[in-house]
């Protein structure tokens, strides 16, 4: 999955896996690492936790108007509880994209099918 900030024209996301079941969204990134894709987008979801996390990750809200609501940059493992009550999902990110990308709160994403279609492995 592609994911691109259409305001800023900028690539959010060139290979993101997609979390759209309960067990691929409750595993999400716990215990891994970004390693052959470079984002993980999580719907339907308003919150992630960050239990066994490895590292600290870049996380977007969005809502059902695939609008960003809420950007938390470099989000520590461990932490209990990150939300945004008008999200319809979130994409979490490696260190860094938010700032690269200028990404901002009211920015509309889309999400496009990568040419080997979405990794969902």
């Amino acid at each position: 999955m592609i994911i691109r900030n259409i305001t800023r024209n900028t690539i959010i996301a060139a290979e993101a896996e997609v979390a759209d079941t309960v067990l691929r969204r409750a595993r999400g990134l716990m215990g891994r690492r970004f390693e052959g894709f470079d984002g993980l987008l999580i719907r339907p979801a308003n919150a992630i936790h960050m239990c066994f996390m490895l590292m600290p990750i870049d996380v977007i809200f969005f809502d059902k108007r695939r609008r960003i609501t809420k950007m938390v940059p470099k989000l520590a493992p461990w932490r209990l509880f990150c939300g945004s009550l008008r999200a319809a999902g979130v994409v979490e990110l490696p260190e860094g994209v938010i700032a690269r990308s200028r990404s901002q709160p009211g920015d509309p994403l889309e999400f496009m099918e990568s040419c080997e279609g979405s990794r969902n492995e």
